[in-house]
């Protein structure tokens, strides 16, 4: 499809003389157009969790989570794989975020780089890809050369795939297993899908990988249960977590905590079930780390 037909670079009617507008009227032009976001996001419910249960399976088998894109869709790839490291406590090396022009680009643009669908081959060649992994490609028009030759190598490869876009029929979701494709619609300044597409991409990238988390055990009740107590504060929040989750006192739930080896997950299973570590751990190891699960069979 050409650039001019794409509904992300049609003319906004709602916004036609924006330039004119009190700054008031401005801000309000723009937050109404941004309340169509989550409409458009929620149309994809249906393939956002079928992107989750296909990430966990392989993220479950040791698989990594590797974000594909350009310009702003390259940053928010980037930008989710950054998050998941300090907010879920996994290693760096498990969710990685490449956009085109390397790490650069993330700052000052890279003339030429999105037009060459070889690239994206030779990075994710780099990373070792394998059938393990899950490679999401991010283009809001849907028709980046190196989010699709990233797909058709992850393809060939054998790892999942997963395309995001912003246009119905995107060429990206041609070459993955999973299209997801959130309609926003003309943006509040012609072409300029930083705003209203990159909302979107932002927030099925929040629930794809928060449901990828929260399948992999790391999230008991709606709490993050692989906080690193890795100083006063943290362990401050570890305690309260245990305590908030399991009924006991503040004081029992440091001491667990410290039975534990200051491992939430551990010390909320020793909390509720009433075992000591060593049997606590071989109940996790059963349940691949799941807290939930081993409170379902110990309940």
């Amino acid at each position: 499809m050409s650039l001019e037909n794409l509904t992300t670079e049609q003319r906004n009617k709602n916004t036609m003389h924006i330039d004119s507008m009190s700054t008031l009227d401005m801000v309000k032009t723009i937050n109404e157009e941004d309340k169509k976001v989550a409409e458009a996001v929620g149309t994809q419910d249906e393939e956002i969790a079928q992107a989750i249960d296909i990430g966990s399976a392989r993220y479950q088998q040791g698989g990594r989570l590797i974000y594909i894109g350009a310009g702003t869709s390259g940053r928010l790839g980037v930008l989710d794989a950054a998050e998941l490291v300090p907010t879920y406590g996994i290693k760096p090396e498990r969710a990685i975020g490449l956009i085109a022009g390397g790490k650069g680009a993330m700052y000052v643009a890279v003339e030429g780089a999105e037009d060459d669908p070889k690239l994206a081959a030779e990075d994710l060649k780099k990373l070792d890809l394998s059938e393990k992994d899950v490679v999401i490609g991010l283009a809001a028009s849907g028709r980046t050369p190196y989010v699709i030759g990233g797909l058709d190598y992850a393809q060939k490869v054998g790892a999942a795939t997963i395309a995001i876009a912003c246009v119905k029929h995107s060429l990206i979701g041609q070459h993955a297993n999973i299209a997801i494709e959130a309609v926003t619609g003309a943006e509040v300044i012609t072409g300029s899908t930083r705003m209203k597409a990159g909302t979107a991409q932002k927030m099925i990238l929040n629930m794809i990988s928060t449901g990828i988390m929260i399948r992999q055990g790391k999230v008991y009740q709606n709490v993050m249960i692989d906080v690193l107590p890795t100083n006063e504060k943290l362990v401050e929040r570890a305690e309260r977590i245990i305590q908030t989750t399991t009924n006991v006192s503040l004081e029992k739930a440091a001491k667990i905590l410290r039975d534990a080896d200051k491992d939430v997950g551990l010390a909320i299973v020793m909390a509720k079930t009433g075992l000591a570590k060593e049997k606590a751990e071989l109940l996790l190891k059963k349940h691949e780390n799941n807290v939930s699960s081993v409170l379902k069979e110990n309940n």
